[in-house]
């Protein structure tokens, strides 16, 4: 074994001084995005919706009217074709 070499060895894993970077003073380009039409009619449709309120007041204040009055009536039929209806248009 060679004792002398051990020397070299320990100056190769010895830390390096750190280098300094220079600071280019010109930048040309930038980054820059661009937002496409779609995104934009999407955000414009988003807000819309957060905006409209989820109760129809006019809707409610008439079947609130009409439930007092006593004229709100719903023939059997009509239930009965809403139930049928929804049972074959879902999809199992």
């Amino acid at each position: 074994m060679r004792v002398d070499a051990v020397n070299q060895i320990s100056q190769i894993y010895k830390p390096s001084g750190a280098k300094k970077v220079e600071k280019s003073g010109n930048v040309k380009n930038k980054d820059a995005y661009e937002i496409s039409q779609s995104a934009k009619d999407y955000q414009v449709a988003r807000k819309a919706v957060a905006e409209a309120s989820d109760i129809r007041e006019d809707k409610v204040a008439q079947m609130k009217e009409a439930l007092a009055s006593g004229s709100y009536n719903v023939s059997a039929q009509e239930i009965a074709e809403k139930i049928v209806s929804n049972y074959f248009d879902c999809s199992i």
